[in-house]
């Protein structure tokens, strides 16, 4: 579930161009394959039977998190449209989260976005455990932003 090729290059592409299209420019945090990767992210695909590419997620290492001790900050969860509705966002999710307890993170935490085309994701990650929280890091307060974490 992880490494750096072109169909994953080309999903995180996709979501980037996705989030670009439905933000304005002051609201909008995606960060693009290379940023994340200059960033220090680790980046994970999930792959269906014949290989395809159908869901990206990376962890980034954050230094300022909203609780004491190593956090990571998912970015760019993104689903293929044509493999969305299988729950394949939610075994992403649990992969990640996984990996980053593996990794020494004791915190995860991530930024979305509060417009109704968020709703699933933000069901996803609440699901899931998440909570609110402050702004993290370089964020600040935006209507068109929530903030969440959860301990690992």
């Amino acid at each position: 579930m992880t490494g750096a090729d072109v169909a994953v290059d080309d999903l995180l592409a996709r979501h980037h161009a996705d989030m670009r299209a439905g933000s304005p420019p002051e609201s909008c945090h995606v960060m693009t394959a290379s940023a994340l990767r200059a960033a220090g992210a680790q980046v994970y695909a999930l792959r269906d039977g014949a290989g395809a590419v159908c869901a990206v997620g990376a962890l980034k290492p954050l230094s300022d998190g909203p609780l004491p001790g190593p956090a990571v900050e998912l970015k760019s969860m993104h689903v293929a449209r044509a493999c969305r509705g299988r729950g394949l966002g939610g075994i992403l999710l649990r992969h990640l989260l996984g990996r980053a307890r593996e990794g020494g993170a004791t915190s995860a935490c991530l930024e979305t976005g509060t417009q109704e085309a968020f709703l699933p994701a933000r069901g996803l990650y609440a699901g899931a455990g998440f909570t609110e929280c402050p702004p993290f890091a370089d964020y600040r307060l935006d209507p068109l932003s929530v903030f969440m974490m959860r301990r690992l």
